[in-house]
């Protein structure tokens, strides 16, 4: 095939996260949003789970050589822009990921410690949990827990933005080269999320709160979103803002509509730009 005549190519992303047969959440959520922000999504399964808008009934890891095999096959053949890694549930998941990363010398990635779904179920275990921490930290450019997710991380329940600001020095002095921490969880009526980098400024981004019964897949939504963005050519700070703005969207166009018995998930093509073109390597 000659390439010479195609001068251009998609911005491509690649999720490597737990799939969602309820597809509200995990690499359906991510394939709907990094569509709808005009780039190219790819998946490695690290795991298939069961589960609906009510919650998750069971979790079948994916065998390890065969996620490699996806990660590797996508990365040799199209190319990778940005990463987002989301449900890693065993140790050896996150070990088999991070040699990946390695091997393949992959850039502009989004680390989203999936530990608990919206449901309250927990999605990873113990050990896994430190080598997330050892292997993975400071390889990515940016962290995204939510309150429970950085509270289990810390060993201590958050409450207050002075918390979360703690919380995230914490974080960064735990191996990450930054942290965006979601308070959705706090009470109130203004969301107040926190980007602290590496050169230690604390971004606040407040914004006031969408009452919407269908918050499930938000977490997946915002790293792909943010990881997106980072494909596109934004900065880390400018990728955050932006991917809270199309959450965002997504959660007020999706607040009137019932999808299943308990949390739906968010209307992820409220606003969908066409793929976007950039000038082939």
């Amino acid at each position: 095939m000659n390439t010479a005549a195609q001068p251009f190519q998609y911005p491509r992303v690649l999720s490597i996260a737990g799939s969602d047969s309820g597809g509200g959440a995990g690499i359906q959520a991510d394939l709907k949003t990094i569509a709808a922000l005009g780039c190219y999504g790819m998946t490695a399964i690290t795991a298939l789970t069961a589960q609906n808008t009510l919650g998750v009934r069971s979790i079948h890891a994916v065998p390890l050589q065969m996620l490699a095999d996806q990660i590797d096959a996508v990365v040799e053949d199209i190319g990778v822009d940005a990463v987002k890694i989301g449900m890693l549930h065993s140790a050896d998941t996150v070990r088999a990921v991070a040699q990946a990363l390695e091997r393949h010398a992959l850039q502009c990635i989004v680390l989203d410690p999936v530990m608990i779904a919206t449901s309250g179920a927990v999605l990873i275990d113990h050990e896994a949990i430190a080598v997330l921490v050892r292997e993975l930290f400071p390889k990515a450019d940016v962290i995204t827990p939510n309150l429970d997710e950085a509270s289990l991380l810390v060993g201590r329940t958050l409450a207050s933005e002075a918390d979360i600001e703690a919380a995230a020095q914490q974080l960064l002095e735990m191996g990450a080269r930054a942290v965006l921490v979601k308070g959705g969880h706090l009470p109130g009526d203004t969301v107040s999320d926190l980007l602290l980098t590496c050169d230690g400024k604390a971004h606040w981004m407040l914004a006031p709160r969408i009452p919407s019964p269908n918050t499930h897949g938000t977490g997946c939504t915002l790293s792909s979103a943010i990881a997106a963005h980072l494909a596109l050519g934004s900065t880390l700070t400018q990728a955050v803002e932006q991917a809270r703005q199309y959450v965002r969207g997504a959660l007020e166009a999706g607040a009137q509509v019932r999808t299943g018995g308990g949390s739906g998930p968010l209307n992820h093509s409220h606003a969908p730009h066409a793929m976007r073109l950039t000038p082939r390597a």
